[in-house]
């Protein structure tokens, strides 16, 4: 089963706004770590042997990060949208199997570098890194505009936004607490504020009150103090010491 654009717009036109999406804030969190990451590749100075451990190491997370949300998508929203459209996540899935093999590349060009770190190899392979690194961001940017549209226009057709809610929480509860930490601390600063009330609303009423904590911590360093006085006042909470609620 494939979708054409027409379909795609007709689908969307015909929903009541907004929609439960269920990918608009994780892929907000996969184009940002993705972008940091591949800023810091950019910047890394291949002559320092911890510079380039360290920023390795970024790549590597990032890496085993895009594993996981690809086996995320496909055990719970692919699984949804062939329960009911039968074919139509064919294409996307090959891409996830194209993606997997990126990964498994990406992973020995960083492995090489880690090997270089320092000596006089190691620019040559920074930047086969780099540009390696940057294809696959490339590609997996258009992926997820698919996934938003394409995808989306399947759900919503077939799928109520309540089912989309039962289906997202699923999800949700499979992933073990220090992976929810790191998706945290990128998904939160990449939303807009309404984005960031809404969820984090919603964790508070329905998770263990040291996981929202927890949460809360993870996210401070990396919002403004603009950010964070929206974020406490929307949510009821006194602002830090010392700030002026903006």
């Amino acid at each position: 089963m494939k979708i054409n654009a027409q379909e795609i717009q007709a689908i969307t036109a015909a929903q009541p706004s907004p929609r439960v999406d269920l990918y608009a804030g994780i892929h907000k969190a996969l184009r940002a770590l993705m972008a940091d990451t591949l800023l810091a590749m950019g910047r890394m100075d291949p002559d320092d042997s911890t510079e380039c451990m360290a920023t390795s190491t970024r790549v590597l997370e990032l890496l085993d990060f895009c594993a996981s949300h690809v086996a995320h998508e496909n055990e719970f929203v692919h699984a949804a949208i062939e329960a009911r459209a039968p074919g139509a996540s064919d294409a996307i899935a090959h891409e996830h199997e194209e993606h997997l093999a990126q990964i498994v590349r990406l992973r020995a060009a960083s492995a090489t570098l880690l090997e270089l770190a320092g000596n006089a190899d190691a620019a040559a392979a920074a930047l086969d890194l780099y540009r390696r690194l940057a294809l696959f961001i490339a590609e997996n940017f258009q992926h997820m505009h698919i996934e938003e549209t394409a995808h989306n226009a399947v759900l919503w057709a077939r799928y109520t936004d309540a089912e989309l809610i039962a289906i997202h929480n699923t999800l949700v509860a499979s992933i073990p607490p220090a992976e929810m930490m790191y998706t945290m601390r990128w998904l939160v600063p990449a939303m807009n504020p309404a984005e960031r009330t809404a969820m984090l609303a919603d964790m508070r009423a329905h998770a263990p009150a040291p996981a929202f904590a927890a949460a809360m911590d993870t996210v401070r360093p990396h919002l403004s103090e603009a950010e964070w006085a929206k974020l406490t006042r929307s949510l009821g909470l006194p602002p830090a010491p010392g700030l002026v609620q903006a």
